[in-house]
């Protein structure tokens, strides 16, 4: 499928894109996950070639020289991550669209390679204050840590005006049916 398109998620870690995410691939066959490429360890039960393709920093920046990346950056020294361009033809080759969930950068600069064959949609939360009840509920976060995240969501949000569509998730069921009306859409 030449012409499949992309379908790029991006969002502040909380907003729920994930959930989302996983949503509509349930709900769509047509719809196939681009599996990023990482050089960080494995945890737990993670599987090459499933959740990620795990290269070692070497492999990975041989693939930058050969141009084997649609996007990538260096989140830490040494710790890169990217959307490897045969991943999305293997995808393309299976009659899918795909479809993506990606860092804020990594998002934009999906859809500056891609263009008009990708619609990005940023995920955003009603509000910080939200977040950072969710986070508190969770329980699992320290005062510094929730206060870094909320920093970097900060952050984050200010680039929502370089994606095509922001999509507010305050009830789960309908920001997943608008996202499901945008692919149709995109998909025409």
């Amino acid at each position: 499928m030449e012409n499949g398109k992309l379908l790029i998620f991006s969002a502040p870690s909380g907003s729920g894109k994930t959930t989302i995410v996983r949503q509509l691939l349930e709900n769509n066959p047509n719809l196939g996950f681009s599996i990023s490429a990482a050089t960080r360890a494995k945890r737990g039960e993670e599987v090459h070639g499933k959740d990620y393709y795990f290269l070692t920093p070497d492999e990975f920046r041989a693939k930058i020289e050969e141009d084997a990346f649609a996007e990538w950056e260096e989140v830490y020294t040494d710790t890169y991550y990217g959307t490897l361009k045969s991943e999305i033809e293997r995808l393309w080759a299976a009659g899918k669209h795909v479809i993506f969930d990606v860092d804020v950068k990594g998002g934009i600069s999906l859809k500056k390679y891609y263009g008009d064959k990708a619609l990005a949609i940023f995920v955003k939360v009603p509000s910080l204050e939200e977040v950072e009840r969710r986070l508190r509920e969770r329980g699992t976060d320290s005062e510094e840590s929730i206060t870094k995240r909320i920093a970097k969501m900060e952050y984050e949000m200010s680039f929502q005006e370089q994606f095509d569509r922001v999509l507010i998730n305050d009830k789960l069921e309908v920001a997943v049916q608008t996202a499901q009306e945008w692919f149709e859409e995109l998909i025409g």
